[in-house]
């Protein structure tokens, strides 16, 4: 690989497999597994009638419960697992075919916040399960933390990736440096904050994702008390700046889990993946609507929408606990 520049391919290209996590330490979701796995499962199922499905399973206990669960459905690969959020703990992979390359950048717990055993060793043993080649970059990145369009744009947000918990040595102009070195990215588009209360620090999957070169996918405000009227409306004016072509679904407005603190509820952060789009939804009204704009906006692909409000009490959903492989 060396002298090759690398290729970022978009979410919506052909995968060869689609690894998910599998919820594991009881002490990270209020001690009860039973609702995250059994929206996982869904989404499993949902997505093997599509493409080849992976999990990764940590514990001896994980995979008993995973075969009772998707055995039939899955592969189950016992690799090391602090919890289930593979687009940030697993490589990302640049190429396609025979020049596919697993880049492992360092995850040190989203800024230090959430360090679990086994997720630091993830990425490489998810490659080598692949039997990808594996470059290691001594730079903090998470996968949740960038969109690319495969056309050489990419983007992210400011309150992640400028953020001192992450690589606090490294400017702006360097961390650009960084991300056109390993992702043979050209362009970087910055977004500013993320959805509140979001524990990754503004991860840009919850808030705005290519769907086409150059054709970028955000959120509206779904009502007047939506918790994020502001982060949202101007998510929309940069993009709308930056000359991307931009379309817009609701958000799924406020979502609490009946203390009114809102959550990271999202309807941005769906996997792509062959032949569907898998869409967290969360009981609203708000979810149907969304659902309708993007059959809309994918034209040729299954848009499923699956219960999420299981995951996201851990403090994701789809995309998070995903990392496809491209073909």
């Amino acid at each position: 690989m060396t002298g090759t520049k690398p290729f970022l391919a978009p979410e919506w290209g052909p995968h060869a497999a689609l690894w998910s996590g599998w919820p594991r330490l009881a002490e990270e979701w209020g001690g009860d597994l039973t609702a995250a796995r059994a929206d996982i499962a869904g989404f499993i199922h949902a997505a093997a009638r599509h493409v080849k499905v992976k999990v990764a399973i940590g514990s001896d206990e994980a995979m008993a419960s995973a075969l009772a669960a998707v055995g039939g459905a899955a592969e189950l690969v016992r690799i090391p697992t602090g919890d289930i959020w593979l687009r940030d703990t697993g490589p990302i992979v640049t190429g396609q075919g025979a020049a596919r390359e697993a880049q492992v950048f360092r995850f040190n717990g989203w800024g230090g916040k959430y360090l679990m055993d086994g997720d630091t060793d993830t990425a490489g043993a998810l490659a080598a399960h692949e039997s990808l080649p594996a470059r290691a970059h001594d730079f903090v990145l998470e996968g949740g933390g960038i969109d690319a369009d495969g056309e050489g744009r990419l983007l992210t947000t400011r309150q992640c990736l400028l953020n001192q918990n992450r690589n606090p040595a490294l400017d702006q102009d360097q961390i650009e440096g960084q991300l056109r070195a390993a992702l043979g990215v050209e362009q970087i588009l910055w977004l500013g904050d993320g959805l509140a209360n979001d524990h990754t620090d503004g991860h840009v999957d919850n808030i705005a994702r290519f769907i086409g070169p150059g054709h970028v996918l955000c959120q509206h405000p779904a009502c007047e008390d939506d918790p994020n009227t502001d982060v949202l409306r101007e998510i929309e004016c940069t993009l709308s700046a930056a000359g991307m072509m931009v379309s817009t679904i609701p958000s799924p407005g406020p979502v609490h889990f009946g203390d009114g603190v809102p959550v990271p509820a999202s309807h941005m952060n769906f996997t792509i993946t062959n032949g569907c789009v898998l869409v967290p939804i969360y009981e609203d009204r708000y979810s149907a609507v969304a659902l309708a704009e993007l059959k809309a906006l994918f034209p040729g692909r299954e848009v499923i929408g699956l219960p999420a409000r299981g995951i996201l009490a851990g403090g994701g959903s789809f995309h998070c606990m995903t990392r496809e492989i491209p073909a």
